[in-house]
Parts: structure tokens; sequence; C-alpha cells
């Protein structure tokens, strides 16, 4: 079994041929965009969901769906890049970085959780598979995740690069499955979704990682009151900055007009496009 379910990309543009040849490394094609959005009718859609369902749903799990959504809009743009050739994604898979505290050392890291299919997936399913992913994150209890944490924790400095260029040769450009190492299988998904808002930012560009094949990443800023103008009268209202960096070889301005249109519609008109929220 393959590490992605994967097929070659064959109708390529002009311009995607050009930026396939022009550029090498994940570090040198970056474009970063930022959106800003209107939160109230997000922020009632999340008080109504919490008092129907009990469950604790947050901007990051409506981001997931709404990522998704852009895909299934253009299922071009859910692609990964292996040997210098674009591969479209069969699923869709949307990865969240958690913060956590290192059992070993009490200190603050960094980890993740991914999610696959989250189009086929209810809101209810989404946050109890979120929850689930996030305790076992954050208590080192998830399995493949936790070992290769431990394997890298006890590595020298200096192998480092060696082994993150291998696994990622082996998991991305050979497409092997590498769950017999503990490595996770489809690791980091199409999207990654951090929610820099949770730190007191308000916007923040993170960086492309060439290890995970990643193409597009999202910070979700803190949301906040700003005056605006609707209607010929001033009103204050709550919004949040999306910031998103992409990678010039997958993706272009078509897919971030798309992106950008999508997820307004879904975050904006919540009740419209998410599920229909139960009676309490």
């Amino acid at each position: 079994m393959p590490n992605i379910e994967l097929e070659p990309e064959r109708k390529l543009s002009t311009f995607r041929r050009i930026a396939l040849g022009s550029w090498r490394r994940p570090s040198d094609p970056t474009a970063y965009g930022a959106l800003t959005l209107r939160m109230d009718p997000a922020l009632a859609y999340i008080e109504a969901f919490r008092a129907a369902t009990g469950r604790h749903l947050t901007i990051t799990h409506l981001m997931a769906r709404a990522a998704a959504a852009v895909f299934e809009r253009v299922p071009e743009a859910n692609a990964t890049l292996r040997a210098g050739r674009l591969y479209r994604r069969r699923r869709i898979g949307v990865f969240f970085q958690v913060a956590m505290k290192d059992p070993a050392n009490g200190q603050i890291d960094l980890s993740g959780a991914t999610i696959h299919d989250p189009e086929r997936k209810s809101l209810i399913e989404i946050c109890d598979e979120l929850e689930a992913r996030f305790t076992a994150v954050r208590s080192d209890r998830d399995g493949a995740l936790a070992r290769v944490r431990h394997m890298l924790a006890r590595l020298p400095l200096r192998a480092m690069p060696a082994l993150i260029e291998l696994t990622s040769f082996a998991s991305y450009t050979l497409n092997l499955d590498l769950g017999w190492a503990g490595v996770p299988r489809d690791a980091f998904g199409s999207v990654m979704i951090t929610n820099v808002g949770a730190l007191g930012l308000e916007e923040a560009y993170v960086p492309l990682l060439p290890y995970s094949h990643v193409p597009l990443l999202l910070a979700l800023g803190a949301i906040r009151e700003v005056p605006v103008v609707r209607d010929g009268a001033v009103a204050i209202e709550h919004v949040m900055k999306v910031c998103a960096t992409l990678d010039h070889r997958v993706l272009d301005g078509a897919h971030a007009a798309v992106m950008a249109e999508t997820l307004k519609a879904w975050i904006e008109e919540p009740f419209a496009h998410f599920d229909r929220v139960p009676a309490p």
C-alpha cells in the first residue's frame, strides 16, 4: 500500500510547466496573501451549535470544513510535488498544529493532528475526532507520532537533517508507506492550519515546511472588534485575518481567488453552508 493515494496530473498549464521548471526547493517559491473575514455570523453559528449539541465547536473546526470546500471547488489545487512532477491527491487531509508540553523536559513544543475527508464528515464528527486526536497528542499517547517524537528527541542534532530528508524522500518522492517504521501515513495532509490567534497574534505568515510537501498553510489570527461602514453607517463588528502561505509551483492567483471567495462565503454565511443546527 502506498503512503498516499495519488494519480499524476496530466493537464498542466503553460505557467505550471514554467513554474515546475523554474523552482527546485519549496523554500524558493513562497507566496503570501491575507483575507479579512467578518466573524459575527460565525460566532453566532458557533454559539447556536454549542447550545444545540454540547460540542465545543471553534473557528478551527469551521475552517477545516471550509478548507475542504476549497479543494472540492478546485480539486487541482489539492496537489503535491514528487520529483519535480505535480500529482493530484485523491483525498483531502487537514493538518492542525497543536501546542503541547514535552513530557521529558516540560518545555512547550509543537506537534500536530490530521483529519482526512472532512468534506464527508459532519461538524459533530469533526469536533469529536479532533478532540480525541488533540487529547492524544497533548498527553503523548498518539501512537506512531509519539514514537517518532521520542526517536527524534534521542537523535543527535547533526543527524537530524539527513533523517528528515531521507524520510521525506521515502514518504513522498518514492511514495512509500513507512508505518512499519512508526511514521504516520500521509502525516501532513493537503493543508496545514494553525491558530496564531490563540497566542494573541492578529496575523502571522508561517513558513512552508519542505519535508511535509504541503503547498498551503493557513494562519488564523485573533478575532478583534473594529469599526466598519455598513450601508453608510459606522458599526462595530468582529473580524479575523486569515494569512496564507502558498507554494507558487503548485498554487497561483487563480487558486487563491477561489480560496478567498470560498472561505468568505462559508465563514460569513455559516448557516447557509455548514451543517444545519439541530434544535437544542
